[in-house]
């Protein structure tokens, strides 16, 4: 049988290697790695403007919203925060490629920022800068280190059937999900932060706070291409 080609958004950044210093097409290698444990293909996908968001939707099995910046809060009706800093390139690009994927009823995986976007995309809004609301910084303790903490989901839910009904996560984000729009919560953290969010109406659509590929929990990604 032919792999299912899993679709993942990348950012469009400088970079460094080697000798070259120029702008790149890049995200971290263990979405990769998890979409290849799964049992796919990854193909990394540039933030462009995506007037044929249809077309490559049509060519792939199933997306992968990766983490990253913040959304731009215009999309949600808000003012930005001063800790707010986005990348309007990749919210316009992925938002037609969501669009055409749930039209097209393909299975979509968000992970960190690709959760907040999925919960804008389906008409919800955001926590731009949650330790305002915590008073604290655990779910974002320092540059480049990850917070720890115990999450909770719904009994029933395609969250509780990937991960049971509890699980030890690793949070990297400063923002979250205020309202999610029409998708489902399923999951929160000891805290009451939304730490998965589905649409229990599509074939597979689960969005999650943290980030599973760190971890090396391909769980989730596996649940994706089974979906396909």
């Amino acid at each position: 049988m032919t792999r299912p080609i899993v679709g993942i958004s990348a950012y469009a950044e400088p970079a460094r290697w080697g000798v070259w210093d120029t702008r790149a097409v890049l995200v971290p290698e263990a979405y990769v790695r998890m979409v290849r444990a799964a049992g796919a293909r990854a193909v990394v996908l540039p933030p462009d403007e995506q007037d044929d968001a249809k077309e490559l939707i049509g060519r792939l099995d199933a997306l992968v919203l990766a983490g990253g910046a913040d959304i731009e809060p215009g999309r949600y009706g808000a003012d930005a925060h001063p800790a707010t800093r986005t990348r309007p390139d990749r919210d316009a690009g992925e938002l037609a490629l969501l669009t055409a994927a749930l039209e097209a009823d393909r299975p979509v995986l968000g992970v960190c920022r690709g959760m907040e976007l999925l919960a804008v995309a389906y008409g919800g809004s955001l926590i731009q800068h949650l330790p305002d609301v915590l008073g604290s910084e655990r779910h974002q303790p320092a540059p480049g280190v990850y917070g720890t903490h115990p999450a909770r989901f719904a009994p029933g839910s395609r969250a509780a059937r990937v991960f049971g009904a509890t699980a030890e996560v690793n949070s990297y984000h400063h923002q979250a999900v205020g309202s999610p729009g029409a998708l489902t919560v399923t999951g929160w953290a000891d805290d009451e932060v939304v730490e998965a969010v589905e649409d229990p109406a599509k074939r597979f659509v689960l969005g999650v706070q943290w980030h599973p590929e760190e971890a090396g929990d391909v769980r989730p990604f596996a649940a994706l291409v089974a979906a396909v």
